[in-house]
């Protein structure tokens, strides 16, 4: 089903996206920052194909609030530097030293929401023999994990192309991308589950009923 012009739904968060990059934009430009072309293509790829998805398949408020709050860490982390730290970005900073970056928490967490929205398109335009809507079934949370991890790498493609483009980058060697990638892992696997057990919930909510 269709979504035929922008709503109240739409307005808010394309207002607080926009309000943050416009924002980015100004600070970027005044500190001289490097990397806002990047950061400002990023941006101008997602929203309008996240806008083109909500026109085939309407996306929920909260969905489509998480894209919204990725693409303000994302632009954070790339432009924002650590007190006291130089030209050290917010990408580099040490949650837990050692273990866990602000870098691997938005990889984490921007792939994981990706599943949920590639799980979103499959429920909305699959339906069962009986015409039911499609389950959170191990087989089809598979697809979702596959195609959560195929962006991520699209994510690291596209992030190599641009150290060979942009040579003074802050995004790291080969053992930062694999680090992506386990962090990648890691988000895909949390909203899979998270998936599964809202299904699971639904189901009995609907047992419930029905008995």
């Amino acid at each position: 089903m269709r979504n035929p012009a922008p709503s109240f739904r739409l307005a808010p968060v394309l207002a607080f996206t926009g309000l943050y990059v416009a924002l980015a934009a100004v600070g970027a430009l005044a500190w001289g920052s490097r990397g806002l072309p990047l950061y400002l293509g990023v941006m101008a790829v997602l929203v309008p194909s996240l806008y083109l998805v909500d026109r085939r398949y309407p996306l929920t408020a909260p969905l489509l609030w998480t894209f919204s709050v990725w693409g303000l860490l994302h632009m954070a982390g790339g432009l924002l530097t650590l007190p006291n730290s130089g030209s050290l970005l917010l990408y580099s900073w040490w949650l837990i030293p050692g273990c866990l970056r602000y870098d691997h928490l938005v990889h984490a967490y921007g792939f994981g929401i990706t599943t949920w929205l590639c799980w979103h398109i499959l429920k909305s335009a699959l339906r069962l023999p009986d015409g039911s809507p499609e389950l959170a079934s191990p087989g089809i949370l598979l697809v979702c994990v596959a195609a959560g991890m195929g962006f991520g790498a699209l994510n690291e493609m596209v992030e190599f192309i641009a150290t060979h483009l942009l040579p003074e980058n802050s995004i790291g060697d080969y053992e930062n991308t694999g680090w992506d990638l386990v962090a990648n892992f890691a988000g895909v696997l949390v909203a899979a589950a998270l998936i599964r057990r809202a299904g699971h919930s639904a189901q009995r909510q609907v047992g419930d009923r029905v008995g």
